[in-house]
């Protein structure tokens, strides 16, 4: 008997569940979803899911945690961000509108002191603005932005566009696109005097 069968078995279930997690999460909110509700759409006994993930708070931060490793490098296996790499992962949104009204629901009820997707998102949007800061002083050395320009600022307001075009569009996805607006944004900014 191969060792892998039941590890392969293990991890096909955990991916079972963390997508069920995502549909429900994404279409009921965090609060209005159950660990007993997850379990049986995933067919498993609210024990049985428990095994796979100890609470639905550590099974709630692996689904938010996953969307974002959906935009990593995937050659190099780095984590990490750049101007080009948010319009790129703003254009793949509209082909994810579940993840889309995840994360912008949680991202909203995070601001809550008692949230359990707090810390995550506050370590998540100053690691996202310290990188694309980074890439925006590279493209100030190259001379391809202004160097009067703050990157820090430049950089919180290209994360501030691209959340709220993902709100616009999940409210009027026919009139949005969240590709084309924020790389004109971008564009614009590139425009050297």
């Amino acid at each position: 008997m191969s060792t892998r069968g039941p590890y392969a078995k293990g991890v096909a279930k955990r991916e079972e569940i963390l997508q069920t997690a995502l549909e429900l999460f994404a279409r009921k909110g965090y609060d209005r979803v159950s660990v007993r509700e997850i379990a049986r759409e995933s067919g498993l006994s609210q024990a049985g899911l428990l095994h796979h993930f100890s609470t639905k708070e550590e099974l709630f931060l692996e689904v938010l945690r996953r969307r974002d490793d959906r935009d990593g490098d995937p050659v190099s296996h780095r984590h990490e961000h750049s101007v080009k790499h948010l319009i790129g992962a703003v254009e793949n949104n509209s082909s994810e509108p579940g993840l889309v009204r995840l994360f912008v629901s949680m991202s909203a009820e995070s601001t809550e002191d008692d949230s359990p997707a707090r810390a995550f998102f506050e370590d998540r949007y100053g690691w996202l603005r310290d990188e694309v800061s980074k890439d925006v002083r590279a493209h100030q050395e190259r001379g391809e932005l202004s160097p009067s320009l703050d990157a820090d600022a430049v950089a919180s307001l290209l994360i501030a566009v691209a959340d709220g075009l993902q709100l616009q569009w999940l409210l009027e996805p026919e009139k949005v696109d969240m590709g084309r607006l924020i790389s004109s944004l971008w564009e614009t900014l590139r425009r050297v005097d």
